[in-house]
């Protein structure tokens, strides 16, 4: 069997839960024995169904499950996951209210990276924005986007926000004129432009109040502005005036078709009601990743490592593998895994071999073994071992998740066992399968009759910070309204305008389950978990936040 939990005989959980695919049972003609020999006397001696090898570390067992997951506001609850909030969609916003309004939309800048030479982005990433144009709204397009995605836009260091307008003009099929400022109300023809003038504000990413999530900046961006949609969803986890801060400032701030999908996506994922339930885990960074991999563990009926993480938890097993390959400082995050492994039976299945390449000479490949790679060899794939063993374990399941990237490291090999794993869930009837983030060899999978775009899902930060339990600012800001100041005078100013601006819209939160509101009124934490820059300043000089939560009042077309 294929190497769960163990090198080199492969150990299964057994008595899993009703519903759970019994591993134990599973047998292919690679299996031979369950132990060997010497080893099921050391087994029975740890009392432990998971260690054969000597840990450097204790075995204690740890509810995991419990303490990690079963947190308010980050678990599933067997069905769908509970905490995203109602929001105004524009899909159930008047569209004739839309009709000579402006209206800014944050479209999303994953979709320019995704423009590359050689990948369309998807038909629906500007549904948003014809709909729109088209309903009659003077339309204003707002962005932040990097160097990262200069290779679809010539070698300019940053691409200019001609050069984006000159992209969106194409895809769009419809004239988007480029300005260099970022207040609406400095265009002066925004008021009775034409109705092909879609505007395309400055690259949000070279202000600093944008990251900052200031409200000055927030407020200069609202300006002028009618109604605001967020179309941003890869963007959703951070904090940003654009998607958090704005939302204090305008009179209707609702979510786009294209963020839509992306919560339509990340529900389907969080959901766990088909069983057996496999993530296959990809990269590295366990120690980042820990929470969210206990929440797999927790909910999932197994996991399988295809990237670099594999080695992690073999170390954490005694495994002997080359201490290059061990993400310092994460034993103790792996060992916790395991233990949460062990506590619910289900197994982590690890590869046995991986085709290596040799340092200094890329076209040499060949196969080792997992725990004799050779000195000056680096591992890219799994093995042709490996590979035919995870094969046969995702067949019997009924929802796969692919998370983090497909390979260990860049490689110029085209066809290798991560590929071909990946090709063969296209084969899997009645499955449900989802990939997340990078995968190497998405346009392969793309031409395949077997996946569409229902199969992908582009943002796997936004994915990795849900599994983790934690809040996203851009989402929940379509649902409340947050601000703070460093200066209790002026927050208590910006209450009072906001409070009167709402004209009955806003309703100040004093009470709630999920934060803490101290003797004065102000919230003790921010209520979305991530500090924005200027707050992580003055909470480092020692100084206090004074911060408020505002709750919208749902009202519907």
């Amino acid at each position: 069997m294929n190497q769960v939990l163990n090198f080199p005989p492969a150990i299964y959980f057994r008595n899993l839960n009703r519903g759970s695919l019994a591993f134990s049972s599973l047998k292919t003609p690679l299996e031979k024995s369950c132990f060997h020999p010497r080893n099921r006397t050391a087994f029975k001696k740890r009392k432990c169904s998971v260690v054969l090898f000597s840990l450097p570390v204790s075995c204690k067992v740890v509810d995991q499950a419990e303490h990690s997951l079963l947190e308010k506001d980050t678990v599933c609850d067997g069905g769908d996951f509970t905490v995203f909030p109602h929001i105004q969609t524009l899909r159930n916003f008047p569209k004739e209210e839309l009709f000579g309004k402006v209206v800014m939309v944050r479209f999303d800048s994953m979709v320019l990276l995704q423009g590359k030479k050689g990948h369309q982005p998807p038909a629906n990433a500007f549904s948003t924005i014809k709909y729109l144009y088209e309903a009659g709204a003077k339309v204003v397009l707002v962005g932040g986007w990097s160097k990262t995605i200069n290779s679809r836009f010539s070698s300019e260091p940053c691409p200019s926000v001609e050069s984006v307008a000159e992209f969106l003009s194409s895809v769009l099929e419809l004239q988007v004129v480029p300005v260099k400022y970022v207040k609406v109300c400095m265009h002066s023809g925004v008021g009775d432009s034409k109705r092909s003038d879609i505007l395309l504000l400055a690259n949000l990413f070279h202000y600093k109040g944008e990251r900052a999530n200031c409200s000055n900046f927030a407020k200069e961006l609202a300006s002028g502005v009618d109604i605001v949609v967020n179309d941003a969803f890869s963007e959703s986890h951070k904090v940003l005036a654009s998607t958090v801060g704005i939302a204090s400032f305008c009179n209707a701030y609702i979510a786009g078709f294209y963020f839509e999908e992306g919560m339509r996506k990340l529900k389907k994922i969080i959901k766990t009601t088909k069983k057996p339930y496999m993530a296959i885990i990809g990269g590295g960074n366990l120690a980042d990743k820990v929470a969210a991999l206990h929440s797999l563990t927790s909910t999932c009926d197994g996991l399988i490592f295809v990237g670099s993480m594999a080695f992690q938890i073999m170390h954490a097993l005694g495994v002997p593998v080359p201490m290059k390959l061990v993400e310092l400082g994460a034993l103790k995050e792996a060992v916790s895994i395991v233990e949460t492994a062990k506590l619910r039976n289900i197994p982590l299945v690890l590869p046995k071999d991986f085709w290596c390449i040799k340092n200094h000479a890329l076209n040499q490949l060949e196969i080792f073994s997992a725990y004799s790679i050779s000195e000056g060899w680096q591992p890219v794939d799994i093995g042709p071992r490996s590979l035919q063993e995870m094969i046969y374990l995702v067949s019997k399941c009924k929802k796969i998740i692919w998370i983090g990237p497909s390979r260990f490291s860049s490689s110029k090999q085209d066809k290798g066992g991560t590929l071909e794993l990946a090709e063969t869930l296209g084969n899997l009837s009645s499955c449900d399968i989802t990939f997340v983030g990078k995968i190497e060899f998405e346009e392969i999978l793309g031409k395949s009759k077997s996946f569409s775009n229902d199969n992908f899902v582009k943002t796997a930060a936004v994915v990795w910070e849900v599994l983790k339990g934690r809040k996203l600012p851009g989402l929940l800001a379509l649902d409340r309204v947050f601000l703070q100041s460093d200066i209790e005078a002026v927050a208590l100013r910006m209450k009072n305008e906001i409070l009167e601006y709402g004209k009955g819209k806003l309703v100040l939160m004093e009470h709630s389950e999920d934060v803490a509101v101290n003797q004065l009124g102000w919230l003790e934490k921010n209520p979305f978990g991530v500090p924005s820059d200027w707050e992580q300043h003055v909470l480092d000089r020692g100084d206090p936040m004074y911060r408020l939560l505002l709750y919208k009042v749902e009202t519907r077309g």
